[in-house]
């Protein structure tokens, strides 16, 4: 009797992987690669470009950039506008107003703004399009500035207060239609299966749909503080008192008030020195907390970037 030997159809994994390993990339897929390499550093060397030259500028004497000559080193080096601008307690002041600012109405836009988006995603919501319909039209139109003045200043009388800043402009319609539509394709099974757990339509949102949204809230959330720190008209023109000023406007007035040469401290030579390089020390005090900000929001921020690409 013969017996017939079943040939093992099982993959060798080690040869696959060595096979894998062995493939050769084609000249035109290298190339491309390399030219890919090429073209991405030169677009990061651009984009930082401005960014260090800032930083080279905000050092550097004023001789040296009245002539042109700062690229990305500091020539010249001193600190005379820093130590101008950081030793008066009023910059402090204002710093921590714009923190507050930023804090308070980055929280503020995001409760309403989710809450909106969520309620606009639901298609069994009554008068969907109506509501809709209302965010879209305050996109395309506005009273204008004084009727908005009037408003904020004497029917609401929220000038020279906290609310003057963080209200009028609560909710950015373009964020709010990105979270609606990231709110439309998340997942209804897992809102039915909570639903029939006895969950209310409360905390399917706070403990189903929010936990599981991270990259669009961090997205807005990013969205909303940048624009909130660096947002100073609406500060200018409800504020009146100097220690509710925001820091933006502290520099503001600060470049408005040096752009004369005119004497801000003790001697001549000082105000021309600040009026020289003002502006630069002043845009990296203010983008800077910006900048060390965002990396801790980068990986959600890279995944809301994505947002209604892919649909299963």
């Amino acid at each position: 009797m013969v017996t017939e030997t079943t040939p093992d159809l099982t993959p060798d994994i080690a040869a696959v992987r060595a096979s894998a390993l062995g493939v050769k990339d084609t000249k035109g897929y290298a190339t491309f690669r390399i030219v890919n390499a090429v073209v991405l550093v030169l677009i990061a060397a651009i984009t930082l470009y401005p960014f260090v030259n800032l930083i080279a500028k905000s050092f550097s004497s004023e001789g040296y950039i009245a002539a042109g000559q700062v690229n990305l080193i500091p020539r010249g080096f001193n600190v005379t506008t820093f130590n101008a601008v950081v030793s008066d307690p009023m910059f402090w002041g204002n710093y921590r107003n714009t923190v507050v600012y930023t804090v308070v109405g980055t929280l503020i836009s995001m409760a309403l703004t989710t809450t909106y988006a969520y309620a606009l995603s639901r298609p069994n919501l009554k008068g969907r399009g109506f509501f809709t319909g209302i965010a879209l039209f305050t996109m395309f139109f506005g009273g204008g500035l004084i009727p908005n003045y009037i408003l904020v200043a004497n029917v609401l009388h929220m000038r020279n207060t906290i609310w003057a800043i963080v209200l009028p402009g609560a909710i950015s319609v373009f964020n709010l239609l990105v979270m609606k539509s990231f709110f439309e394709n998340f997942p209804s099974e897992l809102e039915e299966a909570a639903a029939l757990d006895g969950m209310t339509t409360y905390g399917v949102f706070l403990k189903i749909v929010l936990p599981l949204s991270k990259a669009v809230l961090a997205t807005m959330t990013l969205f909303y503080a940048v624009s909130m720190w660096n947002s100073w008209f609406g500060a200018f023109l409800y504020l009146d008192k100097k220690d509710l000023f925001p820091v933006t406007v502290y520099l503001r007035n600060l470049i408005a008030a040096t752009t004369g040469a005119q004497e801000i401290t003790g001697s001549q030579s000082d105000a021309v020195q600040i009026g020289a390089n003002v502006q630069s020390v002043t845009m990296l005090l203010t983008v800077l907390p910006i900048v060390c900000f965002y990396p801790f929001v980068q990986k959600y921020f890279v995944s809301g970037v994505m947002l209604g690409s892919v649909k299963g």
